[in-house]
């Protein structure tokens, strides 16, 4: 596999400290368990917020802290407790792990572990999707999306940060050509067009922490329909 898209350095920071949605470490999990450069990078990061953290000047804390954080556990309502322990381990023990397949380990978990046994949704003709269960807070979507060869999405830009992962098929756009395993980092900034130019369909893992911003009228009428 010949990725030549990677991660910006601000993702990778934003995912090894944690602080990163769950539809957005989703996508990230998986690109690093197929990519051996960001996995690498995000080995550093980690291994540099740990040294940041050794330095230090610990402080003082009441002899009953103990006490009072389990107190605070023990009043908490089960199903929120199993939720965090849910999304701990999703960041944790996702991190290195890949399958045999085009399906990485930690989209496996909810997809199983083949791409042609997904239950597709049609969007418009050409375009479909499957929806994932993370979520993001601000209205940004989660989901599988599986595009015709020459079938082309709306222009748009974003109103936050959008992760395209390709899992089969390609597609290019103004920042390029991507491939299997390439990752589209993209910010508010960035505005694109992507075209899937492979003879076979185009499927990408996406999270967006926000919606969509179209371009054209058509992409503004047809927003509610798509989700985005």
């Amino acid at each position: 596999m010949n990725i030549k898209h990677h991660l910006d350095e601000a993702t990778l920071v934003s995912y090894s400290a944690g602080s990163m949605s769950q539809s957005m470490a989703l996508v990230v999990a998986c690109h690093i368990s197929m990519c051996p450069s960001c996995r690498n990078r995000v080995q550093e990061s980690e291994a540099i917020g740990g040294m940041l953290l050794e330095s230090l000047t610990p402080e003082s804390i009441s002899d009953d802290a103990l006490d009072q954080v389990l107190a605070c556990i023990d009043n908490e309502p089960d199903i929120e407790l199993e939720a965090m322990v849910e999304e701990t381990n999703f960041s944790q023990s996702f991190k290195h792990e890949s399958i045999d397949s085009d399906v990485p380990k930690p989209l496996a978990d909810y997809i199983g572990g083949s791409l042609d046994k997904v239950d597709w949704k049609m969007i418009v003709p050409g375009v479909y999707c499957h929806d994932l269960p993370c979520k993001s807070e601000r209205g940004g979507v989660s989901r599988l999306l599986k595009i015709s060869p020459g079938k082309a999405m709306l222009p748009h830009s974003h109103d936050g940060n959008e992760l395209t992962l390709i899992l089969r098929g390609s597609f290019s756009d103004e920042m390029g050509r991507f491939t299997a395993g390439d990752i589209a980092d993209l910010d508010s900034e960035i505005e694109h067009q992507p075209l899937v130019d492979s003879d076979e369909d185009c499927i990408c893992l996406i999270a967006t922490d926000a919606p969509l911003k179209f371009s054209t009228l058509l992409g503004k009428i047809v927003q509610p329909i798509t989700g985005f």
